[in-house]
């Protein structure tokens, strides 16, 4: 879940491949993009886990407001939570509607009577971690990543090197991301473009190195997953 409005911090997290961020909120309105991830959040003096999202999660929040999180990598957090992604698709959740009440609340007594709430957040759930990543995850954010869904018929050559049929590949990416292998490359890749876009890189150099059609196919999908263009977002 990557804030586009306010700022926020960020450090490596003790579980592998996640981040610890803090934020405090400016007050008004505050956007997120949609980034294959999901978060647990320490906001409101509640857990809440923030699941993948398929397009821009829009709210606000009172100025000088608080928050803590765990980024987990793209397919990490299901293991940890013990629900699959697709439950949590452009969700905000309560950890204790996932959980039992009372586990989830002795894990927020634990990081609320800590001096700091977000070490104590990032502490308690690497202690939780237990489940070695299912190994068709890292394979798939790999294949995805190196641009193998860019082409044609990508989809079916990704399901032939883990030797799934293209129905049980875009199950189990369900299960572990949200969506299917089309729709998280569309995502991923989506950042990466924005992120040349932010170093100062014309939106049609942008396009050519990140394997769009052309800068209208760049700008069209940014705007479908983010509801602005690229210039406006990131104007």
């Amino acid at each position: 879940m990557t804030a586009a409005v306010e700022p926020y911090r960020e450090r490596p997290a003790r579980i592998a491949g996640a981040d610890l961020w803090t934020r405090e909120a400016e007050g008004g309105e505050y956007r997120i993009l949609p980034d294959g991830c999901m978060d647990l959040l320490l906001m409101d003096d509640d857990l809440i886990v923030a699941g993948p999202d398929s397009h821009a999660w829009t709210g606000t929040a009172p100025r000088g407001t608080r928050y803590a999180g765990i980024r987990f990598a793209p397919g990490a957090a299901p293991a940890f939570l013990g629900v699959p992604a697709r439950e949590l698709l452009n969700q905000r959740v309560p950890l204790a509607a996932l959980w039992s009440p009372n586990r989830s609340r002795r894990l927020l007594d634990r990081i609320r009577s800590a001096p700091d709430s977000a070490a104590a957040l990032d502490l308690e759930v690497a202690k939780l971690v237990e489940e070695p990543l299912d190994r068709l995850i890292p394979h798939v954010l790999r294949s995805v990543r190196g641009g193998l869904l860019r082409g044609t018929s990508g989809v079916s050559r990704l399901a032939g090197t883990v030797g799934l049929s293209e129905r049980q590949l875009h199950r189990r990416c369900l299960e572990a991301f949200g969506y299917g292998p089309k729709m998280l490359d569309r995502v991923l890749w989506m950042n990466v473009a924005l992120d040349h876009a932010r170093t100062g890189l014309s939106l049609a150099d942008v396009a050519v190195l990140t394997g769009y059609a052309d800068q209208a196919h760049f700008t069209r999908d940014v705007k479908a997953l983010t509801g602005l263009p690229p210039k406006i977002l990131l104007g």
